[in-house]
């Protein structure tokens, strides 16, 4: 039995002992994650930095120290950039068709480091943002190939925009990993697809026009991957018919029942950050929004019969009142309801905070980075939920 201190290194060791094989593909069962047939649980991160980072021989260390601490705390998922796009820094696709291998590279070693320590991989395909790219720099793309492009969003509706975009995908999927000599399809260590981080579409609010994309580039995936699942990448908008639950009644063109409903979905996610959306209202409104933003997406996910999992959300240094044990109690508020809603048979099957980082990467910080180690409290309560959550496989 593993106790206490050495814990952290039992989950190591398990991970590294079951191993991974065509059966432990993770998939879905109803609202529930299940890995070879069994209900699967877990608790982790995001880390959005991994690829770019593990690119450069000299900063490649660090994507093993975060994967060696995370295991020690339990968590056995992590979320990541699997792109990089135009003239952003370290870029993957430099332009539609051409790819940096250096790069890929680092994304190979990301894979199977995630697979040598037991986390599985949910990796993101584009931004919304422009930071790395991004749908703008796709629709700059299209604008250098002769397309009349009139905003941003055209990312979602112009047939050669699109085309970049699936590209990009198959490119990614069937990559032949230099490292494990797997194609990437055919790695179980990636648990899903995301099609796109934080999508917003604020030229069609009616959400018809994301709706559309939703279904054709999730099939499209599910047409090249049947191993593994797909998500969105939602923060958790609705559209009209719900408004009142988003932030400030703010709608984005995405709406999340409609679009989790997509039958080549295979769960849903959102965001949370109360502290960013409602930046002038009380510490107590922003906590009453924080409980009922999860609690609607938890009813509805059920209603939709899918899994659930909050895939972002954190606590900033930079807002007023932080401090290291704000942070922890809000970690412990949100862990709480998601352990509750799984216990209960609900469709909560784990939650990613927004992020971790390694020792100095503060240039690349930008107030919600935990470095794990640094704060013993904050350790105690991740770990703590990682036991309560593997304890219900």
């Amino acid at each position: 039995m593993c106790r206490n201190s050495t814990l952290g290194i039992c989950f190591i060791l398990v991970a590294l002992l079951i191993g991974y094989s065509e059966s432990s593909f993770i998939k879905t069962s109803g609202n529930k994650f299940v890995r070879d047939g069994r209900p699967f649980y877990f608790n982790g991160f995001n880390a959005y930095w991994l690829m770019t980072t593990a690119s450069n021989s000299t900063t490649r260390y660090k994507v093993s120290d975060v994967f060696s601490e995370a295991s020690k705390n339990g968590m056995n998922v992590a979320r990541a950039w699997a792109f990089s796009d135009g003239g952003s820094y370290s870029p993957l696709q430099t332009y539609p068709g051409n790819y940096n291998q250096q790069t890929f590279s680092g994304l190979d070693f990301v894979v199977a480091e995630a697979k040598k320590y037991g986390i599985y991989l949910i990796l993101s395909l584009v931004n919304n943002w422009n930071d790395y790219g991004g749908k703008k720099q796709y629709v700059e793309w299209g604008r250098s190939k002769g397309q009349s492009l009139k905003n941003d969003d055209e990312f979602f509706t112009n047939s050669v925009v699109k085309g970049f975009y699936k590209n990009n995908v198959k490119t990614v999927l069937t990559r032949y990993n230099t490292i494990t000599k797997l194609a990437y399809e055919d790695d179980p260590t990636i648990l899903a697809w995301e099609l796109i981080n934080e999508p917003h579409c604020e030229s069609d609010l009616s959400g018809n026009t994301f709706q559309n994309w939703v279904a054709e580039m999730s099939g499209y995936v599910k047409s090249i991957d049947r191993n593994h699942l797909v998500e969105i990448g939602l923060e958790g908008y609705y559209g009209e018919s719900k408004k009142s639950v988003n932030p400030n009644g703010y709608i984005v063109g995405t709406d999340f029942i409609s679009n989790s409903r997509v039958p080549t979905v295979d769960f849903t996610t959102i965001h949370i950050y109360g502290e960013q959306w409602l930046s002038n209202a009380s510490y107590q409104a922003q906590a009453q929004f924080v409980n009922q933003w999860v609690q609607s997406h938890i009813s509805d996910s059920q209603s939709i019969g899918k899994p659930f999992v909050i895939s972002e959300f954190g606590k900033s240094y930079k807002y007023p009142g932080y401090s290291v044990g704000a942070r922890d109690s809000y970690l412990s508020e949100i862990y709480t309801s998601v352990y509750n809603c799984a216990k209960s048979g609900g469709p909560c099957g784990g939650a990613l905070f927004w992020q971790v980082m390694d020792l100095g990467m503060e240039n690349m910080g930008d107030g919600y980075e935990i470095v794990l180690q640094k704060s013993s409290s904050t350790d105690s309560i991740i770990y703590a939920q990682s036991k309560r959550m593997s304890s219900l496989h």
